[in-house]
């Protein structure tokens, strides 16, 4: 208990010296994270327990989906199976009008995320000019012989730079990957549209 205390009194330590600039800093990553971790976990329930594209046809044909199946495309069928007329080209649209209703679903988020990486490292930035102003400002008062006093606007220029590429780095890599996914995912709702209006 008391390593952890003072771990977290350390880390409470190394972020203030930052600033004020820290504080939307911190604010940005959580929010990053948060927004992150939900689209993990969409893109995971998305593919998980879904069916596969070779039973699609079967499945129409019978009229029966399990109703334990999740996923991207079962939630085609099942929207399919609840709205459909017998008029294919009414069936066709219905198809249609539910994978558009579905793709911006797959793209939430994704820009905000992006932003919010491309945002932190200007957060780091912003916290070395003002900590270079303070060191500058410190220089004025009492010149260069009084290191103790210059420490402070130096520590914060350093810990809000590297801070802000800690936040951004990673924030940029899931990014990406997010986005691949979500081209995944758009990919594997084409074709199953395509599918679907083969066996209408």
């Amino acid at each position: 208990m008391n390593a952890l205390s003072n771990q977290t009194e350390q880390i409470f330590t190394y972020l203030s010296q930052g600033g004020l600039v820290m504080v939307p800093l911190i604010f940005c990553s959580f929010v990053m994270w948060t927004l992150i971790l939900d689209r993990v976990l969409f893109f995971s329930r998305l593919e998980k327990k879904d069916i596969e594209l070779h039973t699609l046809v079967r499945i129409m044909e019978k009229g029966n989906l399990p109703g334990k199946v999740r996923g991207m495309r079962a939630n085609l069928v099942r929207h399919l199976m609840a709205n459909r007329t017998r008029n294919t080209a009414v069936d066709k649209g219905i198809v249609d009008q539910c994978a558009m209703a579905m793709r911006p679903y797959l793209e939430q988020y994704l820009a905000a995320i992006a932003v919010l990486a491309a945002v932190s490292p200007l957060f780091g930035l912003l916290g070395t000019v003002t900590g270079m102003i303070t060191t500058f400002d410190v220089i004025t008062l009492f010149g260069t012989g009084n290191a103790k006093a210059m420490a402070g606007g130096i520590s914060e220029a350093l810990v809000t730079t590297q801070s802000g590429l800690v936040v951004s780095i990673p924030g940029f890599f899931m990014s990406v990957l997010l986005y691949k996914q979500s081209a995944r995912a758009k990919s594997r709702l084409t074709e199953a549209v395509s599918i679907l209006k083969r066996s209408l």
